[in-house]
């Protein structure tokens, strides 16, 4: 279909895959994407053609995000949240995609907890996460975390939060908790981990999505001329699966699977003017613009870099890029979602979102899936954080800390210094080869000379003789 004002037009193709832009005093533009979805289309559709598959990923062991990108208003929050409700019964609720696919009994915790026709990707997939789990019979846990992005500030969602209902904190002013948090290179198979990040076991759907749901109610919203409730910061909810399988090592132990799944709702794409923001809300715009920026940066980096390899991808110039850095031209599986409005008044965030989503659609991520581990090394890992975790509590009640106590401080500074002398030894190592390789050439060249003078010595005996 297409919607059509003052001349312009935007069409959406038959074949489902690209929208053009038509205006009498420009050339066409058109898009191509991989898939598209009309305003008829529902939660159900969007989530089997887009996000099913990439649960699959995530279960088969690899790391993937979907990111919601566009214009306040727009339904990028309707599309990763929708409506977190669970219910026991009633008309207006269905099963899970997977659950009306495969024929089979569903355990009492699933059936007993229906989606909502609205529910969004995050629900839907967290209750076909747990149907998968409990329908193969595997030994497992989930893990989610949740994190807002607000003017380049962490905060955790999660911090404190309860799996019941959550509304009384967020209606007598409950903020989640800053923790301190850090995004930090692990320099490790990790990549960017945030360091002081709540994470919490969940047994089942309804669960997760009850710290969905507490956590939601905790984002910073503020009314633009866009949307009266507008999302004004990033958020990142991230579900990570442990799955045991019988696959024995060397030791004959068995070996544990780890998938992630990072599912992103960005604030508004659209400019400050656009959005009314005035006074402290333009700095709010200002500073949600600048990560928003900064992505659309890295994006087209990421596309001239297939031309240009020593073209700079600007990652860390924002805690967001910098935190979706492997989702970005890295071992991640990534889906955008692009929201965009049908009023031709929107026109030029539309063409923007366009845009972006399209040279997103260029870049090419190289999907590895995580190395598999023995359990004792999960439990070994867990029982160095419970420890580093123990001192960094004690140094902030001593007084002798702020963020890490002295001995991480110190570790850290050992690690800075250690590569600090690595680099030094491996730049002393290139100069001397550097230098041996021309002392080398001068003595080949010498040697050549000379070999021409002992021929040309030889010709002339011959001659004479």
């Amino acid at each position: 279909h297409s919607k059509k004002s003052h001349g312009t037009t935007i069409a959406l193709s038959e074949t489902g895959r690209s929208v053009a832009i038509s205006n009498p005093m420009a050339k066409s533009t058109e898009y191509l994407f991989d898939g598209l979805f009309g305003p008829l289309a529902t939660q159900e559709c969007v989530y089997e053609k887009a996000v099913s598959p990439i649960l699959n990923q995530v279960m088969q062991g690899y790391n993937c995000t979907i990111f919601a990108y566009g214009q306040t208003g727009t339904g990028k929050t309707f599309t990763m949240e929708g409506d977190l409700g669970l219910t026991s019964g009633g008309a207006s609720v269905v099963g899970t995609p997977m659950v009306s696919r495969i024929p089979g009994q569903v355990s009492d915790a699933l059936s007993s907890a229906r989606l909502s026709t609205q529910a969004g990707m995050i629900p839907r997939t967290l209750h076909n996460m747990f149907y998968l789990l409990r329908k193969q019979s595997v030994d497992s846990y989930v893990r989610v975390s949740y994190v807002e992005i607000y003017k380049e500030e962490l905060r955790d969602l999660l911090s404190g939060a309860s799996t019941k209902d959550d509304s009384t904190h967020a209606r007598m002013g409950y903020e989640a908790g800053s923790g301190n948090l850090k995004v930090l290179d692990s320099g490790t198979d990790k990549g960017v981990v945030i360091q002081g990040l709540e994470e919490r076991i969940v047994t089942n759907a309804r669960e997760a999505i009850s710290l969905l749901h507490a956590g939601a109610t905790r984002r910073k919203v503020a009314a633009t001329q866009c949307n009266d409730k507008s999302s004004r910061s990033h958020a990142i909810f991230t579900i990570t699966v442990f799955i045991r399988e019988h696959a024995a090592t060397v030791e004959g132990e068995d070996v544990v699977k780890l998938g992630k799944l990072n599912l992103v709702d960005l604030a508004g794409s659209e400019s400050i003017g656009r959005s009314g923001a005035q006074n402290d809300n333009a700095h709010e715009a200002g500073k949600i613009n600048q990560s928003l920026l900064v992505l659309g940066r890295v994006i087209t980096a990421l596309g001239a870099k297939a031309n240009a390899k020593d073209t700079r991808v600007p990652y860390r110039d924002s805690k967001l890029t910098h935190i979706l850095k492997d989702s970005l031209g890295g071992r991640t599986r990534t889906c955008m979602i692009a929201t965009i409005s049908n009023s031709t008044d929107n026109i030029e965030v539309t063409t923007s979102t366009l845009q972006y989503a399209s040279q997103a659609r260029g870049i090419r991520n190289r999907p590895v899936a995580n190395r598999k581990v023995s359990r004792s090394e999960i439990v070994h890992d867990m029982q160095l954080q419970m420890e580093q975790l123990r001192r960094d509590l004690d140094a902030a009640r001593d007084g002798e800390g702020f963020f890490m106590t002295r001995g991480s401080y110190e570790e850290l500074v050992a690690q800075s210094k250690s590569a600090k002398e690595v680099a030094e030894e491996w730049k002393l190592d290139a100069a001397q080869r550097e230098e041996e390789a021309l002392l080398v050439t001068m003595r080949l060249a010498e040697t050549t000379k000379a070999l021409e003078a002992t021929q040309l010595q030889l010709q002339h005996r011959e001659d004479e003789l």
